[in-house]
């Protein structure tokens, strides 16, 4: 297999790269491609793309498999994913841009901004039931980057502040972001401001805050501020009909262990008729950070790549290169533990290792930054329940596959 490198940004060569002369081996990024394909072959995915970004270069953009299976249609170059929580640094950035605007600082209280949040109490367990208590600290925007806010997802059995959650929706998509944020606050928090970490909707009040600082919607402020300034032309909270063809199947396994359309609304939307593959293709009302966007391999990687450039990219500046270090840095408060080896930073897990900066989203798509290798690796599938063996696995052969 020939690999041929090709500029990007503002990258210049005389001549196309091999990896070996960035530091890569060809014979792993090739056994890393023979081994997507091979989630293919087996039927375990309908279709992966993965990209590797090298010292600004590409050094592996590949796609397997089927957007649609029914359809024969081919994962391409520009087809369009849901990225559910890999909205959440997107979100993070957005409201950063706000920092660097003199809006506010981390540790100000979201109270300040959302009054709603004043009163909410804390659910505390008791021998004889439970008691709702005031905020200690009261919760924190910073608290709500690292998901140490006391929000949750209404995930867990036999919890009774995710059984309210569930009874009430406040998780659902089907009102305006406002309206969910301040039904939220009235909400008992799972546990007191920055004591534990707990994954939520702290990213979706997130963006809430940007509304309410920027005084503009949230869709449109990242239109003006993100994606149109970084070129993001295929990201955004639906798919345009024009662009439908373009959206990938979601794909679950059915019984029998055979790959078959997911359907159902998965309390993401009140017709209870929808079909999940369609959610996306109409207009949202509800703006949600924390999961609500759709994107491509291109659009993402632009995106990396600011991050990793220090909140520039083709001479735009986001972000100043100091908000891009806190948001790639952990930021979890000394009490809170997250994962071994792992920390926190703002809307993103950061390895205490390497520095690597990255997340992933429900329907199995991943990305990682790791600024010691100025490498990017993109990993690209429409799977749900998640499945994260495909880009752990591709993810690890980048890394051997630096070689310096």
């Amino acid at each position: 297999m020939t690999f041929v490198l090709f500029a990007i940004s503002c990258k210049q060569s005389d001549k196309p790269l091999s990896p070996e002369e960035l530091g890569m081996s060809s014979d792993t990024l090739a056994f890393a491609a023979d081994r997507m394909q091979s989630y293919i072959n087996d039927g375990n995915l309908a279709g992966i793309a993965v990209r590797t970004i090298k010292d600004g270069y590409m050094v592996q953009d590949k796609r397997f498999g089927y957007a649609d299976i029914e359809n024969e249609d081919s994962i391409a170059e520009n087809t369009i994913y849901r990225i559910f929580s890999m909205s959440k640094p997107i979100t993070t950035v957005a409201l950063m841009t706000l920092y660097d605007d003199g809006k506010f600082e981390l540790d100000d209280k979201v109270s300040d901004f959302i009054p709603e949040f004043e009163e909410t109490k804390v659910y505390i367990p008791a021998e004889d039931g439970f008691t709702l208590e005031p905020q200690e600290n009261e919760m924190t925007i910073r608290h709500l980057l690292t998901h140490t806010s006391g929000l949750t997802y209404g995930w867990e059995p036999g919890s009774y502040v995710d059984s309210i959650y569930n009874a009430t929706g406040v998780a659902s998509w089907d009102a305006p972001l406002a309206d969910k944020v301040k039904q939220l606050a009235g909400i008992p928090l799972k546990y007191q401001p920055g004591t534990r970490w707990e994954y939520g909707l702290s990213i979706d009040v997130a963006g809430y805050l940007v509304e309410v600082m920027s005084e503009m919607t949230f869709d449109k402020y990242l239109s003006v501020m993100v994606f149109e300034p970084l070129g993001m032309d295929d990201t955004g909270f639906h798919v345009p009909e024009e662009k439908h063809s373009r959206l990938a199947a979601l794909y679950t396994k059915d019984e029998e262990g055979k790959l078959t359309k997911l359907s159902g609304t998965a309390g993401l939307t009140e017709d209870e008729e929808a079909d999940f593959n369609d959610i996306f293709k109409k207009p949202a009302i509800h703006f949600s950070g924390g999961g609500g966007l759709v994107s491509t391999v291109d659009d993402y990687e632009r995106f990396c790549r600011m991050l990793l450039n220090g909140g520039e990219l083709d001479g735009v500046r986001i972000l100043e290169e100091s908000t891009v270090d806190m948001i790639m840095s952990d930021q979890l408060p000394e009490v809170v533990d997250y994962a071994s080896g792992s920390g926190y930073g703002l809307g993103g897990r950061v390895s205490t290792e390497s520095g690597a900066y990255g997340w992933s989203g429900a329907a199995s798509t991943s990305f990682v930054i790791e600024p010691s290798h100025d490498l990017i690796v993109l990993a690209f599938t429409q799977f749900m329940p998640s499945q994260y063996t495909y880009s752990d696995e591709y993810k690890s052969f980048m890394r051997r596959a630096v070689s310096k």
